[in-house]
């Protein structure tokens, strides 16, 4: 197995890191990373913040569900979708551009996953832990504010950064689905009772599969911060619903 596949196979999410800083080299190399990703077209649909600002740091604790290992992380990344620059170029070229739409949005959050994963494996190849934190699509009007989100732009992807503790490095990685039910030939295939229960099964260990789903179902699909990012996520996609 080559250096790259096995940095794949061996990444997990870290959430406590060492008490160092990662020196700004490396931080300069893992954003350029980012830039390398493929890009729709070679536009670039995003816009990286870097956060350094503690307070604001402290502040994203709040507006992500409360988790502090954000505030002591030494890298935090926040990658935005951003529909803006290339609309505000256009105008100031003297164009005529139709508003950015949703297919817009669409294109321009895939590019910015693809820019977030590719600073993740460059981290990943120097020994720094990362954890990408979906909250950062919760709280709309205050992640608008104090990070100054103008509209077309989404915070699509959030990343932190640390050199993992001796108990993050040696914590079994969450296991995967097997192959068999994640890679469909050719066509999409709707799975049946049977297959579903075979794919979970894994996860359910001594419990059955309805007491294990329905547990899940109620702490993460029905949760409060799953019905927040859904009515953020609609906020966010109403400047983008043009006829």
């Amino acid at each position: 197995m080559n250096e790259i596949i096995k940095s794949l196979y061996d990444r997990k999410s870290v959430r406590v890191y060492e008490d160092r800083p990662i020196p700004e080299k490396m931080k300069q190399i893992i954003l350029e990373a980012a830039a390398q990703a493929p890009s729709a077209g070679c536009q670039q649909l995003y816009t990286i913040l870097d956060i350094t600002d503690q307070k604001l740091k402290d502040e994203l604790v709040k507006t992500c569900d409360n988790q502090p290992f954000i505030a002591t992380a030494p890298m935090v990344l926040v990658f935005c979708a951003d529909c803006k620059k290339w609309y505000d170029a256009y105008l100031e070229a003297g164009c005529s551009p139709r508003k950015p739409g949703v297919g817009d949005l669409m294109l321009a959050v895939t590019d910015t996953a693809i820019a977030a994963q590719n600073a993740v494996v460059a981290a990943q190849s120097f020994g720094i832990g990362s954890c990408y934190i979906g909250d950062i699509m919760e709280n709309c009007e205050e992640q608008r504010r104090i990070l100054n989100l103008p509209e077309y732009v989404f915070p699509a992807v959030m990343l932190v950064f640390g050199w993992p503790t001796k108990q993050q490095l040696e914590r079994t990685k969450p296991q995967r689905c097997d192959q068999k039910h994640i890679v469909h030939e050719n066509t999409y295939r709707s799975m049946d009772g049977n297959e579903l229960r075979e794919m979970f099964g894994y996860q359910c260990k001594n419990r059955s599969f309805e007491d294990w789903m329905n547990a899940f179902c109620n702490r993460k699909y029905g949760s409060d911060f799953a019905k927040e990012m859904t009515r953020s996520v609609g906020e966010y996609l109403k400047q983008f619903e043009n006829e």
